[in-house]
């Protein structure tokens, strides 16, 4: 379905009136927007790319989606702007084919992104800081990415992960709570930064240090810093190696 300059959810002429009800000028012509810039245009969608027409209409791509989504023929009808006489639909039936389209394009674009035009996408919005910047101070506004905590369905919402503290957070806004973190999955943010490298921070996150009269508190308090070594990564070859190294090469040799 080709949207003519007009709001899904409202059904307001967007050539006529602007967000706040005032007139605007329009061009005399309808302007199209495709189902998926519609999509992905939507507030708490943000976190989204468009996905490429070619990858939805191969269906290798789809495999095992159909099992999944309810009106999977029509609902890729509608992502695709094909028309599907909703004229003929009663408003329940409508509405259930929208929340099936909904979905399967949500399904299509945690596969998407791990591609290489999907990754290529995402690296464009992480550079322009779409994806917002981490919540943790020491981490000093480094950008995030989207992920999802689990593969499944219904099982959380999507999340934020931060390449610098290592660390998932929530999502900036509850807008964000009722988009599902399987859209994103649990693969996309390590494959995006093993892709671009260039993207990861080139200093280590900052570590908190609590002290209580300008002394360090002692990590056996119950208030020091008990997993402090978490937020300090490796630096140098030979701490590398003694993290990678087994029991058995840490163990000196008896001549």
């Amino acid at each position: 379905m080709i949207v003519q300059g007009k709001d899904f959810q409202s059904g307001n002429d967007t050539d006529s009136q602007n967000d706040y009800g005032t007139e605007t000028s329009g061009s005399g012509e309808d302007e199209e927007v495709s189902w998926i810039s519609w999509f992905c245009s939507l507030a708490g969608h943000e976190y989204f790319c468009e996905v490429q027409e070619e990858f939805i209409e191969d269906d290798f791509n789809l495999t095992g989606l159909p099992q999944i989504v309810k009106n999977y023929e029509k609902a890729i009808y509608f992502i695709l702007d094909i028309d599907i006489n909703e004229g003929k639909l009663d408003s329940d039936k409508l509405a259930e084919i929208e929340s099936s389209a909904d979905l399967l394009y949500g399904l299509i674009h945690s596969r998407y992104i791990l591609t290489s035009p999907g990754l290529k996408q995402m690296a464009m919005k992480y550079d322009n800081g779409d994806f917002g910047i981490c919540p943790r101070h020491l981490c000093n506004g480094t950008y995030v990415v989207p992920c999802g905590r689990f593969d499944q369905l219904n099982k959380d919402s999507v999340k934020v992960f931060c390449p610098s503290c290592l660390d998932v957070y929530n999502a900036p806004s509850s807008r964000f709570n009722v988009i599902d973190g399987a859209f994103f999955g649990t693969t996309f943010p390590h494959l995006f930064f093993n892709t671009y490298p260039d993207f990861l921070p080139k200093e280590p996150a900052g570590v908190y240090i609590p002290k209580m009269f300008g002394f360090k508190v002692s990590e056996k308090s119950k208030t020091g810093p008990r997993i402090q070594w978490l937020r300090m990564l490796p630096t140098t070859e030979q701490e590398i190696k003694e993290i990678t190294s087994t029991p058995e090469e840490k163990t000196p040799q008896n001549a």
